[in-house]
């Protein structure tokens, strides 16, 4: 694993594939001789782990893990054949439906977070779309505020219970991001406040450069902001309940909505390609259907 993996995935990525073939694949196929394979073998590991209690898209992202390792065997001339290849994997749940915000709900939101120790983290995740593990790894050394823009670079992983900093999900998701008049507002309001911060902490500061750091200075744990201040907040405005990505999906759908173009939001939002902005946001494509329509009927008038 370490030979053919590590080095070329993100290092949560490869934390997966090691947790996947420890406790899962080596204990159930580990003792069969890799020629031996068969594609029964994998049906019936399959059907084990989910009679085990094992939700679908986890056994589904076993057979991906599998499926990887025996294209790399064949890739080594050590099997004829990829035996996933000819069984079907159980298919995941439906992924749970977004729940956007509408402009006026995001508003109450930010008018909830004034005065928040994350309040431009908050408005940074509704006009950026910025993904939560983008925006607790940003630092300071990757915003301009005087250009009003500012870089994603890196994200935060998790890997043997502590958090990371990592590379970005794709190559796509490095990316420049022009802020918003109200984006710089909050965050130059947010590092008067850092500062004031570090001043009491003094030397106990850590000196990582965060932006949405800790009160320590060290990177703050994506759970604990879900909890302790994302959860309060949707209290405070009178709002309903959504995951903090759906901040994202927020940012897309209003701009879309606004008449932005599709490729533009791809390139905000960091989407490997566009066809991944047109799938997920199809529910506002036929309203911009309508609007030009509309607009060509009013260019031959």
């Amino acid at each position: 694993l370490k030979g053919s993996v590590l080095g070329s995935v993100r290092r949560s990525t490869y934390d997966r594939y090691e947790i996947a073939v420890r406790v899962h694949l080596k204990p159930a196929l580990g003792k069969l001789k890799l020629k031996k394979l068969g594609p029964a073998h994998l049906a019936g590991f399959y059907r084990n782990r989910l009679d085990a209690g094992l939700a679908p898209a986890s056994v589904n992202k076993l057979h991906v893990t599998l499926h990887k390792a025996l294209a790399q065997a064949v890739d080594w001339r050590m099997l004829p054949r990829n035996v996933a290849e000819t069984v079907r994997a159980p298919r995941p749940v439906a992924r749970e439906e977004m729940r956007t915000l509408t402009a006026d709900e995001a508003r109450r939101l930010l008018d909830a977070a004034r005065g928040d120790r994350f309040e431009a983290l908050y408005v940074l995740a509704v006009t950026t779309g910025m993904r939560q593990g983008e925006l607790l790894a940003l630092k300071w050394q990757d915003v301009d505020l005087e250009n009003s823009r500012l870089s994603v670079r890196r994200t935060v992983t998790a890997s043997g219970g502590r958090l990371l900093l990592g590379e970005p999900k794709t190559k796509k998701s490095r990316r420049a991001i022009p802020l918003t008049g109200a984006a710089v507002r909050a965050l130059r309001g947010h590092l008067s406040r850092q500062v004031e911060e570090i001043g009491r902490s003094g030397d106990a500061y850590g000196d990582e450069g965060l932006v949405f750091g800790s009160e320590a200075g060290t990177v703050y744990n994506p759970t604990n902001l879900r909890r302790r201040s994302f959860a309060p907040l949707l209290r405070r405005a009178g709002l309903p309940r959504v995951r903090f990505h759906d901040l994202r999906h927020t940012c897309a759908t209003l701009l879309l909505k606004q008449g932005v173009h599709p490729k533009l939001v791809q390139e905000l939002l960091g989407h490997a390609n566009i066809a991944i902005t047109l799938d997920t946001y199809s529910h506002v494509l036929p309203g911009m259907g309508d609007r030009a329509a509309t607009a060509m009927e009013d260019a031959l008038s």
